[in-house]
């Protein structure tokens, strides 16, 4: 097929615009050509999301897909470690499977860290072995973040075969270092560590990219990194990439990677050097198959209104147009629904905490951020047993085991506010086990025994009120179309504020309260976790 556009071309190499027509034959840029007609619309090359985990959308890649075009994104570097930590080497072959069935650029990592860590239940581990056997698939582009970053530090056997395997197969790898500095960073970045997300001020950011790791600033539903470090995109252009790393369906719909871009550019930031961290350097550092809008490149790219308010009028892929006049054209097809849920419902009994006359140690949330602080108070007490203290906010939280029937883990959390009912979910970062939080027993059992039900749900319940969005996918995906998603996942989030909560996104705060790689203070499946320690920790103190 041949066909041509017009408009403003924009070569983000040689940092200019002018009028050209583009021609397009059989999905390639074929010839460039100037003209002197006057356009409004501007022709540019196509986003990509830098890191992100498509389960966290809880959308499958499909319907994925079909939302992120709409923002003019064509590609995704993508770590599948959420279903891979649920249904293993099964849940990743899933991932690329369904995303080969729509014209979308996926381009899938090797999960290095399946569990996160030793500390907790997952559905399945992935070793050394099974990383390497990834990495040698065509599909599998890069070693996805390595997490584990004391097993690198103190070269743990297995991480040091993951990193080898990456290396031997020429293919780079991902950071994930959240607060590391000094020699321990010189001592990461040494181990073959080519990014990370997880900076939080300007200063970490450069110190990394000193040591050869190049930034991604992320900018998710949870974790919010944009502000403090967009500065940075200034200082070192080149070593900077935008990303989401977890992105909820309500905020897909409004906003993706294009919306950071135009951000940096409001900022001050040179609007060449915004534009190329997300589109020239994902792409030359991950060796992606995207063009990039020069003569010979896959025709991946996008029209926009004007290069200030950079509204997406078209989205291209491989010469296919696939979103235009506000509706995406990308079609999903029918899957399979695939599991791995073995939990039976509870009674009251398993979530109470007895007195034992000790303050205990609670977790201290922080919106828009995965870290969290942590307190020492004095616990409420009600007929010798450990309760929420709704007036002081300190509300019970727990995890209980999805893969087999153990005891759940108690423990207690502050800045959530709310006031009455509990929300609930079987996303709870990176296992995936049952992870709750409420303001009394009676609601926190009653909303994880409806995860149970669902066999993978987000719910929120006050009593007889219940909102609910299944999972059947793996317990963290649904397999309905976005738009209801995106809705059901909009009034679940309200109604928790409705409830008390302030925090912006109270259920992906909540998912990130069992992730023990971030400190400070978590909660696991099997116990409470000191994360500068990285160790378990008792919650009476």
């Amino acid at each position: 097929m041949r066909y041509s556009v017009k408009g403003n071309y924009v070569d983000v190499f040689e940092r200019t615009a002018f009028p050209a027509e583009v021609f397009i034959v059989d999905g390639r840029i074929e010839k460039i050509l100037g003209r002197d007609d006057f356009f409004e619309d501007f022709i540019l090359p196509g986003i990509v999301d830098s890191h992100v985990h498509i389960e966290s959308s809880m959308l499958i890649p499909q319907e994925f897909a079909r939302l992120a075009v709409t923002h003019g994104t064509v590609a995704s570097v993508s770590d599948p470690h959420e279903i891979a930590n649920v249904l293993g080497l099964r849940g990743v072959d899933f991932m690329i499977d369904d995303g080969k069935r729509v014209p979308f650029k996926f381009y899938f990592g090797a999960p290095s860290c399946v569990p996160a860590t030793a500390f907790e239940s997952s559905g399945f581990e992935l070793n050394s072995a099974d990383v390497e056997s990834l990495l040698q698939r065509d599909e599998i582009k890069y070693l996805s973040e390595m997490m584990n970053f004391p097993g690198v530090v103190y070269g743990d056997k297995e991480v040091a075969l993951k990193l080898a395997a990456a290396k031997k197969a020429s293919k780079p790898i991902d950071g994930h270092a959240p607060g590391l500095k000094g020699e321990s960073l010189m001592k990461y970045a040494a181990g073959g560590i080519t990014t990370d997300h997880e900076s939080v001020c300007e200063n970490e950011a450069i110190d990394k990219i000193k040591l050869g790791i190049k930034l991604q600033i992320r900018e998710g539903s949870a974790a919010k990194n944009f502000e403090a470090l967009w500065p940075v995109l200034i200082k070192y252009p080149d070593d900077v990439m935008l990303c989401t790393d977890d992105c909820h369906p309500d905020d897909l719909i409004e906003k993706h990677i294009l919306q950071l871009v135009k951000r940096a550019v409001d900022e001050g930031v040179d609007f060449f050097d915004a534009f190329r961290s997300a589109t020239v350097n994902p792409v030359e550092h991950y060796k992606l198959d995207v063009g990039l809008l020069r003569v010979g490149d896959k025709a991946d790219f996008i029209i926009v209104n004007n290069l200030q308010e950079l509204n997406v009028l078209e989205t291209y892929i491989d010469g296919e147009c696939v979103y235009s006049e506000n509706r995406s054209l990308i079609e999903t097809k029918s899957i399979d629904l695939i599991n791995n849920f073995n939990r039976t419902s509870l009674s009251i009994d398993d979530i109470l905490i007895k007195d034992i006359g000790k303050n205990i140690q609670v977790i201290v949330a922080k919106d828009g951020d995965l870290y969290t602080a942590k307190e020492i108070v004095k616990p409420k007490v009600d007929e010798g047993s450990l309760v929420s203290d709704v007036e002081n906010d300190v509300l019970k939280i727990v995890v209980v085991n999805r893969y087999n029937n153990s005891k759940p883990v108690v423990g207690f959390i502050k800045n959530f506010g709310l006031k009455k009912g509990a929300i609930a979910g079987s996303v709870a970062h990176d296992s995936h086990n049952i992870i709750a939080v409420g303001v009394c027993d009676v609601d926190i059992l009653n909303a994880i025994n409806k995860v149970v039900e669902h066999k993978g749900a987000i719910v929120a319940l006050n009593g007889d009120e219940i909102l609910d969005l299944a999972l059947p996918i793996a317990g963290l995906m649904s397999n309905e179309n976005a738009e209801i998603v995106a809705d059901k996942y909009k009034k679940l989030n309200a109604k928790a504020k409705e409830w008390g909560s302030t925090l912006h996104a109270p259920f992906m705060t909540l998912s990130f309260m069992a992730l023990l790689v971030i400190p400070e203070l978590k909660i696991g499946d099997k116990y409470l976790f000191d994360g500068l320690k990285f160790s378990e920790t008792s919650l009476f103190v």
